[in-house]
């Protein structure tokens, strides 16, 4: 049963009729497998109620997509088409976290074809009229100027899935104002709830995300209302998805079915029982019943938690190089005023349970760990809270050039990892530029994003590599059609360029490329040329 409210100071007052000129302060998290709602209402941060078919209210809105004959339908009515045979889609936010991914990057849904940007435009158009249509927001317009809309995505989401995530945002009419990522949010969280615990000795809190898909941890230094994530680090195949697969298996082998033998619904029924067995847990539960084409297959709990350790044991690993020598004993765990546990799948009670075995007394799970994020785009959205975040980009950015006139190709690490994003003040956190003279009559830039740079200045991890930019140094080129039909030729000593690299607060990464011996210049966006 779903929370009240996502704070203990939060509960749900009578409503009162906003007028529909009043400003809105909203955090939407975009969840792999729920969507939650949070709003700022006089110091309080409600979660927003959705009405399943039945009529029945959740503080969660189902990211899933079906295909019926007429068209898409989402969340709960997703569910309900999925039950009588429509196609389903689960977890596009896993698609979105793919290196390779882009807005035209098509999806298959039964027999139609559908591009990325269009089925997550589809669904938050969907979220978007639930919210609305229900009341929930007192006739305030989430699209209207006056709104504060503030959205999250995974901390090592790279560019490409940011950029699709706001654009799909602003298509289906939600005016937004800011993105962060989903730990740095959970960390105001934590300051809105364990205040108490941050004092001028004990000033770090460690933040372990674990949603329905994605695994996020950062370790943010808390300052009065200022908040500063020091470094993030995460996995984007890794969640609550994979433990409900796991589960799945272990039911399947004790029952002696093999996976092909299920239909489609028979798989996405025994997901979802899989699900709520699991979000049904608690520490004193010893058994797990799963029932399968009619018949209860009887599971030990500890037969499920001896299956889970490897992979959370994952989530432990990721987090190695922020947590250091942070256990029991160690010199630096007076800095850590708490371990802080967000995230549905944190909610596995084997999760506290291996990182208190670690940590000790200091891991804190919040009580509305799926509301967490949400909780805290809400505070980051409202107005009157005064709170203030600088962020890192948590991923690494660079650029493929030649050296030695061509004999041999260099990777140019532009940003680390930890490159800030935005300071406190809301001005750019990281300026990075390059002068050169040109070489040749076309500039290509290889750019590519990664998980981190190692100390040799290499890139490590997944390459994200995005559409070749092509500049034009021969000023008689600049208004070609196609850059990219015309060979490259060295022309020796060509004008002087200037790169220039911003990162914005949402972790966007603005490339302008001026040939100062007349100032023409074009402007990039990781890929999306915007001027």
């Amino acid at each position: 049963m779903a929370a009240r409210s996502g704070s203990s100071n939060t509960r749900q007052t009578p409503k009162r009729r906003r007028a529909p000129s009043a400003p809105l302060d909203l955090g939407i998290d975009l969840g792999t497998t729920r969507t939650v709602v949070a709003r700022a209402d006089r110091g309080n941060y409600p979660v927003v109620g959705f009405t399943d078919t039945d009529g029945d209210v959740h503080e969660f809105f189902p990211s899933l997509t079906a295909l019926t004959d007429d068209g898409l339908v989402h969340g709960f009515a997703a569910r309900a088409a999925a039950r009588n045979g429509a196609p389903l889609l689960r977890s596009l936010k896993r698609l979105l976290s793919s290196p390779a991914v882009t807005a035209q990057t098509p999806v298959q849904l039964g027999d139609a074809s559908f591009t990325v940007l269009e089925l997550l435009t589809s669904f938050l158009t969907t979220v978007r009229a639930q919210l609305t249509d229900s009341g929930a927001l007192e006739g305030a317009d989430p699209g209207s100027e006056d709104a504060n809309i503030v959205v999250a995505v995974p901390a090592h989401a790279y560019g490409a899935q940011r950029l699709i995530t706001l654009d799909a945002f602003r298509a289906a009419g939600f005016h937004v104002t800011a993105m962060l990522n989903e730990p740095s949010a959970a960390g105001f969280e934590y300051t809105h709830r364990k205040s108490a615990t941050v004092s001028s000795r004990r000033t770090r809190v460690l933040v372990y995300d674990l949603g329905g898909g994605t695994f996020d941890t950062s370790l943010v230094d808390v300052r009065g209302r200022s908040h500063e994530v020091l470094a993030s680090r995460g996995a984007s195949d890794l969640g609550g998805d994979d433990l409900d697969l796991l589960l799945a298996q272990l039911v399947l082998d004790r029952a002696g079915v093999a996976e092909e033998e299920l239909t489609s619904r028979e798989q996405d029924d025994l997901l979802d029982e899989c699900r709520d067995a699991k979000e049904s847990m608690a520490p004193q539960t010893r058994r797990l019943l799963i029932t399968l084409r009619g018949r209860d297959v009887v599971l030990p709990a500890a037969d499920f938690y001896a299956a889970a350790t490897p992979l959370l044991q994952r989530s432990l690993d990721t987090m190695a190089p922020l947590i250091g020598r942070l256990d029991d004993g160690g010199p630096d765990l007076a800095d850590i005023a708490g371990i802080y546990l967000v995230g549905g799948g944190s909610a596995f009670p084997l999760v506290p349970r291996l990182l208190r075995e670690r940590f000790g007394r200091r891991v804190h799970r919040s009580p509305y760990p799926g509301a967490s994020t949400a909780i805290g785009l809400a505070i980051a959205a409202d107005r009157n809270a005064e709170v203030a975040l600088t962020d890192r980009l948590s991923r690494g950015f660079g650029v493929f050039r030649e050296a030695d006139a061509g004999a041999r190709t260099v990777f140019d690490a532009l940003l680390t990892e930890e490159s800030v994003q935005e300071r406190a003040d809301g001005e750019s956190g990281t300026i990075i530029t390059r002068r050169y003279p040109a070489v040749h009559n076309i500039g290509r830039y290889r750019f590519v994003e990664c998980a981190g740079v190692d100390a040799s200045g290499e890139p490590r991890g997944r390459l994200a590599p995005y559409e070749d930019v092509l500049f034009p140094f021969d000023r008689s080129l600049r208004d070609a059609e196609d850059l990219a039909a015309i060979p490259v030729h060295r022309l020796g000593n060509g004008p002087q360029v200037e790169e220039r690299y911003e990162i914005d607060g949402a972790g966007l990464i603005r490339v302008t490329l001026t040939d100062l011996s007349d100032g023409y210049s074009r402007t990039y966006v990781l890929g999306r040329r915007t001027a």
